[in-house]
C-alpha cells in the first residue's frame, strides 16, 4: 500500500488537478503559525519509514523555514572585501535540520525520529517532524 501512496505524491508534480489541491494547501499552510501541531502525516509512506504509529505519544509537527536570507548587508565605510564578513557565507545546516532544531526547541519533552519535505513555494518551505515522547512509549511497551 506504502508504495502506491508514494507513486501518488511523485505524481502530484506532474498532473496539473494535484497541483492544483497543492497549491491550495501551501496558501493554507502560509497563513498558519510557523510551527503546527497537525494531527495526522501529509505523506504517510515517509512518516511510517521513519517510525510514526497512529498511538499515543506520536506527534507530527508541520514546520515553516525561511529559503534563502544568506545575503549579508555590506558596510558602507571603508574596508576591503575580505573583512566584511560578506564573502563566502555558507549555511552551516541544511533546512531540513533547521526545522528539526525549531520543533524540538519548542516541544523539549519530544524526542525527533526524523521529518520529511512536504512542499515549498517561492518563500519558504516545509517539513514534517515526527516526535515521540519518550515516557508514553515506553510505558506502553
Amino acid at each position: 500500500m506504502y508504495k502506491y501512496i508514494s507513486k501518488t505524491w511523485r505524481e502530484i508534480w506532474r498532473n496539473p488537478e494535484y497541483r492544483q489541491i497543492y497549491q491550495e494547501k501551501r496558501i493554507k499552510w502560509r497563513r498558519e503559525k510557523s510551527i503546527q501541531r497537525i494531527k495526522k502525516p501529509s505523506r504517510l509512506d515517509r512518516a511510517r519509514a521513519l517510525g510514526y504509529k497512529a498511538k499515543p505519544g506520536y506527534v507530527v509537527i508541520r514546520v515553516r523555514v525561511s529559503k534563502g536570507g544568506l545575503r549579508k548587508i555590506p558596510p558602507t565605510m571603508g574596508r576591503r572585501q575580505k573583512r566584511t564578513g560578506v564573502s563566502k557565507i555558507k549555511r552551516q545546516l541544511s533546512l531540513q535540520t533547521i526545522a528539526e532544531n525549531r520543533a524540538h526547541k519548542k516541544y523539549k519533552n519530544l524526542e525527533i525520529l526524523g521529518s520529511y519535505y512536504v512542499g515549498e513555494d517561492g518563500r519558504y518551505k516545509w517539513f514534517e517532524v515526527i516526535m515521540v515522547d519518550p515516557t508514553i512509549v515506553k510505558e506502553k511497551s
